[in-house]
């Protein structure tokens, strides 16, 4: 039976000539022709041709010659723009492609962006001088079951139990949250020290906006009421919340003073030990109900790398589970 006809690709037939298209972001890189040439190893007749053969297609002029350099006119830095950022992608995806674990010892490690800097960040370099054969690719996201096309991690941080099919997890450690400040904020504020107090001091929140399907969330109204306290109970005159879903930049507030932070224990617990924070209040919450894990990639092609960064994450974390 003769297969159908396949529809002309109206998408396909709109794009000019890739190799036009590489002379253009040449010569509007360099500004020149002839150093576009040099970069592209051809001759300046090779990208004074392309260039024509672009301008035609698009029919509106790409440069204005002025001497022994070229400016872009307006048409031309609006096809710069979207042609540079086109051949980014697809050298990225070129470099994915030929620094794949089957070709090259990399390990592709995923986990918040919260996580890699408050945590990965401080122990890395130990990990690093004891393992210098691994390369080590971290890929920052909130969403671990949509990954961006061509990201396949090798060992997946989050709050996930089930990322993916393919995948072995294991159990980390439970959430543990408490209110953080800087000392000098106790100092002047000492009524912080009680939780009404607390309540009715500058607060920092953490906004569950971009965050659906990280985990449960809990913000200073849940938090409170874990202990019996009503956030809506804060006088009129207390100095109003700050909401982000930035838990990086609240963080970076609460060291430079500017008010009261709910700390998880995992992402803090280093600060408050080198005294950067302190706790105003002993009063905590641990969430039995849900978990931090990691999970492994079964299929990779480093078995062994894979499991060095597994153990010792896991060593890092161990006993922090009941």
């Amino acid at each position: 039976m003769a297969s159908k006809p396949v529809e002309p690709d109206t998408l396909l037939l709109r794009m000019p000539s890739l190799r036009a298209v590489k002379a253009f972001v040449a010569a509007a890189k360099y500004k020149s022709f002839t150093r576009a040439a040099e970069a592209l190893c051809v001759s300046q007749a090779a990208i004074s041709r392309q260039i024509r053969e672009l301008e035609l297609f698009l029919d509106a002029p790409l440069f204005m010659r002025a001497g022994r350099t070229v400016d872009l006119t307006t048409a031309g830095a609006i096809f710069f723009e979207a042609a540079q950022l086109s051949f980014i992608n697809i050298a990225q995806a070129a470099d994915r492609i030929r620094n794949s674990p089957s070709r090259k010892h990399v390990l592709t490690l995923c986990c918040s962006p919260a996580f890699s800097a408050l945590w990965l960040s401080q122990h890395l370099s130990d990990f690093r001088t004891q393992n210098p054969d691994i390369e080590l690719n971290l890929v920052t996201t909130q969403h671990f079951v949509n990954m961006e096309p061509g990201v396949i991690p090798d060992i997946i941080i989050s709050k996930v139990a089930e990322v993916a099919a393919g995948y072995k997890c294991y159990a980390l450690f439970h959430d543990l949250i408490y209110p953080v400040c800087a000392p000098a904020f106790v100092q002047a504020h000492p009524q912080v020290a009680t939780l009404e107090g607390l309540r009715d001091s500058t607060l920092l929140d953490l906004s569950p906006v971009g965050r659906s399907g990280v985990a449960e969330h809990v913000d200073w109204g849940v938090w409170l009421a874990f202990h019996d306290v009503d956030l809506g109970d804060r006088a009129r005159d207390c100095p109003p919340l700050f909401h982000t879903n930035d838990y990086n930049l609240i963080i970076s507030m609460v060291l430079t003073g500017q008010g009261i932070a709910l700390g998880w224990d995992h992402l803090v617990g280093g600060l408050v030990e080198r005294g950067l924070l302190v706790r105003p209040v002993p009063a905590q919450v641990t969430l039995h109900n849900s978990c931090h894990y990691l999970a492994c990639r079964e299929d990779t092609g480093y078995d062994d790398a894979c499991v060095r960064v597994r153990d010792w994450v896991l060593a890092k974390f161990a006993q922090s589970v009941a």
